[in-house]
């Protein structure tokens, strides 16, 4: 388990901070972005459940995926090694499998698509939309990260997972999708 008893401990003072195995980068480095914006993500997500109200399902699924998007955080922080002196934390293939089961179990509900969504409706799905977009932009970063290194590959299948989830977790928060605001293209020509 983890133990923080002093939050500040001036090592990044100068621009730098430590990764999962001691190595110390830029904190512009292209693994501390990525692993950022995944922290983004998870912020986002505590504005959503703070918003969720009733709905014990869905702050469930959130509560998982809070934790996941630590796990992911931790994944991408420790460089992938062949042969590591540990076992680091790693995202899963059950991890990727319950954002799946969990998509097609709201998606049942919810007629398809005849057009895109535009992000907004309730506070909830806009908070939704929010958080997909940050997982998308963590996903930008852990592609161009995993260009220049080697990264667990299940870490890309779970971003990617994860922002079609809350696209249909936003959709399920508007009335499964009877209260989405709809693209309407060329409309304003």
């Amino acid at each position: 388990m983890v133990k923080l008893d002093k939050i500040y401990t001036r090592g990044g003072d100068k621009g730098q901070t430590s990764l999962g195995n001691g190595d110390r980068v830029p904190k512009h480095d292209a693994r501390v972005t990525a692993y950022g914006a995944v922290d983004e993500c998870n912020s986002v997500l505590g504005l959503v459940r703070r918003d969720i109200g009733s709905d014990e399902a869905a702050d469930t699924m959130l509560v998982r995926i809070q934790n996941d998007l630590f796990d992911l955080g931790a994944d991408l922080c420790t460089p992938y090694q062949d042969d590591p002196k540990w076992v680091p934390l790693r995202i899963s293939q059950g991890q990727v499998d319950r954002l799946e089961a969990e998509i097609d179990a709201m998606n049942a509900d919810i007629p398809p698509l005849k057009s895109f969504v535009l992000p907004g409706g309730s506070a909830v799905s806009s908070w939704l939309h929010l958080a997909r977009t940050i997982a998308r932009r963590a996903e930008r970063h852990m592609t161009l990260l995993a260009e220049k290194e080697k990264i667990n590959p299940l870490a890309l299948v779970y971003i990617n997972r994860l922002s079609d989830h809350l696209f249909v977790m936003a959709r399920a928060q508007n009335n499964n999708g009877a209260d989405d605001f709809v693209w309407m293209p060329g409309e304003n020509r």
